[in-house]
C-alpha cells in the first residue's frame, strides 16, 4: 500500500529513526492540520491536536503496518480519533468566524467569499461528527471513499450513506441560509 519512495523513510521510522520521523512530520503535518482545522474550526486546538497526532504515531509506530494501510490514512485515523475526543471533552459550541481568503479580488468580493465560506462552515458544523468527518475527508482532503471509509472504520457502503445524508442536510441548511 505504501509507495516505494516512502517505504524507506517509513521503515526507518519504524526502526526508531528520529530524523526520518521529522521527515514524515514535515511531509504530512499541513494536511493533518487542515483536516483537524476543518473539523474543529479552531486553529489553536488544531495545532495541538495535530502535534498529538504525530506523538501518538511515534509512540504507537510498532502497530503501523505499511503493507496494510497507507501512512496518510493511518495519520488521519489518529487525527479523527483525537477530534472525537476533543468534541467529547469540550462539547464544542459553534463560533462563527469568517474564513480569510487568499483571493486578490476586490474587498467586496473577498468579503462575500468569506461570508459564504463562514455559512458553509457553520452548516458543516451542524452535521453529526461522522457526517462532517466523511465530507471533510472526501471533499476537502480528497481521500478516496475507500481510504475515508478505512479512516472512519466503516464499510464503503456505510460511508456513502453518511455522505448522502450529510450532503442532503447541508443542501437543506444552505438553501435556507443563502436565500
Amino acid at each position: 500500500m505504501v509507495e516505494e519512495d516512502d517505504r524507506r523513510v517509513i521503515e526507518q521510522v519504524l526502526a526508531g529513526s528520529e530524523p526520518a520521523f521529522r521527515q514524515i512530520v514535515d511531509q504530512h503535518s499541513q494536511r493533518i492540520f487542515n483536516y483537524i482545522r476543518r473539523m474543529t474550526r479552531n486553529g489553536t486546538e488544531a495545532e495541538d491536536i495535530a502535534q498529538e497526532t504525530f506523538i501518538r504515531f511515534w509512540v504507537s509506530r510498532d502497530r503501523f503496518d505499511p503493507d496494510r494501510v497507507k501512512l496518510t490514512t493511518w495519520l488521519h485515523r489518529i487525527a479523527r480519533n483525537l477530534c472525537v475526543d476533543y468534541f467529547r471533552q469540550t462539547q464544542l459550541q459553534e463560533r462563527q468566524v469568517p474564513v480569510q481568503s487568499d483571493n486578490q479580488d476586490s474587498p467586496d468580493t473577498d468579503y462575500e467569499l468569506s461570508i459564504r465560506a463562514a455559512v458553509v462552515h457553520k452548516a458543516l458544523m451542524t452535521l453529526s461528527e461522522r457526517q462532517r468527518s466523511a465530507i471533510v475527508l472526501c471533499h476537502y482532503q480528497n481521500f478516496s471513499q475507500h481510504d475515508a471509509a478505512h479512516i472512519l472504520d466503516l464499510s464503503v457502503d456505510a460511508l456513502e450513506s453518511l455522505l448522502r445524508r450529510g450532503r442532503s442536510k447541508l443542501k437543506q441548511i444552505l438553501a435556507k441560509e443563502l436565500e
